[in-house]
């Protein structure tokens, strides 16, 4: 990657999707805006909160960087950017990770696993798909989280995912007494679900690091070969 850093970002937009995530919208100020893989990681800087590594939830070709936050009490720049007292002078100092180089795998069913806000770079990929949706097998997103209202994007799932023929499916690890009528436990449960109806698939996956490993040991358990599950850093 050529592009020249470091590049001052300005925040467009925000769109809250729950109580403490939110996406932020930016964009390049007087500068090239830099290429990307879908789902790589941008590395912001604000003044002097130091770096924070974010994943880009837009695709490439899209007009503005997306990048979904959960809110932090740790003065960083994720409590930075969520307080409305402080100045938001946003630096994009590099762009790092491998992303999901989803051109390369064309005829692939694939299956994106996510749990919380690791839905942002599988969503970047997604959305990268989209344009080209035919060229691609059957989409499943499996997307965990705690509860119903952690649950992000929404709005879209219903719409334009279901429109490019996302097959869904959701799961929650703490209903608690919510009227959560759909299966509970953890996102990688379902893959047993899905898995054995899918035509020479790959898999991408991204949530905690714990959640990776066990991810990925059951999708090898399955059949998958190491190739064939992504991350996308």
């Amino acid at each position: 990657m050529n592009q020249q850093f470091p590049i001052n970002l300005s925040i467009t937009r925000i769109v809250k999707h729950t109580t403490t995530t939110w996406s932020f919208f930016m964009t390049p100020q007087n500068a090239a805006r830099p290429n990307f893989i879908a789902g790589q990681v941008a590395v912001l800087e604000m003044d002097n909160y130091g770096d924070s590594y974010y994943a880009f939830a837009s695709a490439p070709e899209e007009n503005e960087f997306e990048f979904l936050i959960k809110r932090r009490v740790s003065p960083n720049v994720t409590a930075a950017l969520f307080d409305p007292h402080i100045a938001k002078h946003v630096v994009l100092k590099d762009i790092v990770g491998t992303g999901f180089a989803v051109e390369e795998h064309k005829g692939h069913d694939l299956v994106f696993v996510a749990m919380g806000t690791g839905l942002a770079p599988l969503r970047s990929a997604l959305h990268h798909i989209f344009p080209n949706r035919k060229d691609y097998g059957r989409l499943f997103v499996l997307y965990g989280a705690r509860r119903i209202e952690d649950f992000c994007y929404e709005d879209e799932m219903t719409t334009d995912w279901r429109q490019h023929g996302v097959e869904l499916r959701q799961v929650i690890s703490q209903p608690g007494d919510s009227d959560w009528d759909g299966p509970t436990g953890y996102v990688q449960s379902l893959l047993d679900h899905v898995v054995p109806e899918m035509n020479n698939p790959l898999a991408l996956v991204c949530g905690s690091h714990e959640m990776q490993e066990q991810t990925k040991k059951r999708l090898r358990e399955l059949g998958f070969s190491p190739e064939k599950i992504l991350t996308n850093y």
